[in-house]
């Protein structure tokens, strides 16, 4: 099984890691593996994440306030979005349905 992020969820990851870059130094690497770990997660416990919208499901990214955002297959492991707590729940929704 494999990890594959969407497009539009490799750009918020990367927004992220700018962020954390530029605003808290040394925050960037802790948000990365905190992001790895919860895909690495998703990936040895498909159905382990807090079930969400049309069969999706969640992990939180752990010490950041964000969560991470996925559907699982038999193949792979699909990040929806790098989901921040603070926006409106299920902005990423018309991501599932495309």
């Amino acid at each position: 099984m494999k990890v594959r992020f969407l497009p539009a969820a490799e750009i918020e990851f990367i927004k992220e890691l700018a962020y954390y870059s530029k605003t808290r130094p040394g925050s960037a690497a802790k948000f990365e593996a905190s992001v790895e770990a919860a895909a690495h997660m998703a990936m040895r416990h498909p159905q382990g994440g807090a079930p969400s919208y049309k069969e999706t499901r969640t992990f939180r990214v752990k010490g950041f306030p964000f969560s991470l955002v996925y559907r699982a297959s038999v193949h792979e492991v699909l990040v929806i979005a790098i989901a921040p707590h603070s926006k409106e729940p299920n902005y990423w929704a018309s991501r599932v349905d495309a």
